[in-house]
C-alpha cells in the first residue's frame, strides 16, 4: 500500500477525457477486486456461498431450540478437541441433540438456516414445512445463528414447524457452513455430501424442483425413499 499524499500535494491526475466520477469508480471497482481476491486467497475454508459441492457437511451436534439442553455447538471432528468439543461432534446424541450426522445416516439431508429477526429466513422455512410431507425418507432441519432462545422457541411454536430447529448460541456454524445471507439451505446426500446450496428464497415450485433433484442424485446411489 503507498503512502498518503504529503500536505499540499496536487491531486493525483485522472486520465485525460475521464470523468471525475467515472475515473473514482474504476479505482473504486479495481480496488474491490483486490481486496475480494485477497481474501479468497487466504481463506480456507467455505465461501459465502456455503460448503462446496462434494464435500462433506462439517458435523455437529446442537441443542435443540424447544430442548432443555444449554451449551455451544459442539463441532469436534475428534476426541479432545477442546472449546470444539471433547467428544467427537458425531457420537453427541440423545434426547434435545440435533445430531447432523444421525440425519445423513437416515437419508438425504435439508439443512436450513435463520436468524430469529429475518422475515425471509421465516418465509422460507414455511414453505419448507409445507413441501417436507411430499418428500418422504429427506431428513428436513435448520439452524437459528445466535439471536435470542426465548425468541427462536416462541417463533418455532409459533410457525408450527415439524422439523428440528437448532440453537447455535456463538454462531461457529455460520463460519463452518459459509452463510453470509439468509435464507441459506444447503441439499446433502445420504452420508453427508453436499449436493448444492440455495442462497436466497425459492418458492414452492423452486424448492420441489431442488428437492426433486436431491432425491433422484441419492437414488444414483443406491439411497431408496420409504413407501408412502
Amino acid at each position: 500500500m503507498s503512502a498518503p499524499p504529503a500536505p499540499g500535494a496536487p491531486e493525483p491526475r485522472r486520465p485525460a477525457g475521464a470523468s471525475r466520477y467515472g475515473w473514482f469508480a474504476g479505482v473504486v471497482l479495481i480496488l474491490v477486486i483486490a481486496y475480494v481476491t485477497l481474501n479468497t486467497l487466504r481463506s480456507d475454508g467455505p465461501g459465502s456461498s456455503g460448503v462446496r459441492t462434494g464435500e462433506r457437511m462439517p458435523p455437529f451436534a446442537a441443542p435443540v431450540a424447544l430442548g432443555p439442553l444449554q451449551g455451544d455447538v459442539n463441532v469436534a471432528r475428534r476426541a479432545g478437541q477442546g472449546a470444539a468439543g471433547r467428544r467427537p461432534a458425531c457420537a453427541v446424541r440423545g434426547a434435545g441433540i440435533l445430531n447432523v450426522c444421525a440425519l445423513w445416516e437416515r437419508g438425504p439431508v435439508v439443512l436450513a438456516f435463520l436468524a430469529t429477526r429475518g422475515a425471509r429466513c421465516t418465509a422460507e422455512l414455511d414453505t419448507l414445512e409445507r413441501v417436507r410431507a411430499a418428500h418422504p425418507g429427506v431428513q428436513f432441519a435448520a439452524v437459528s445463528i445466535k439471536g435470542d432462545r426465548a425468541e427462536l422457541r416462541a417463533l418455532v411454536r409459533h410457525r408450527g414447524w415439524g422439523f428440528p430447529v437448532a440453537y447455535d448460541r456463538d454462531g461457529i456454524l455460520a463460519n463452518l457452513y459459509g452463510v453470509a445471507v439468509c435464507p441459506q439451505v444447503t441439499y446433502a446426500l445420504p452420508g453427508g455430501r453436499v449436493e448444492a446450496t440455495t442462497i436466497g428464497g425459492l418458492d414452492r415450485a423452486g424448492l420441489d424442483r431442488r428437492l426433486a433433484a436431491l432425491e433422484r442424485a441419492a437414488r444414483a446411489r443406491g439411497w431408496r425413499a420409504p413407501a408412502p
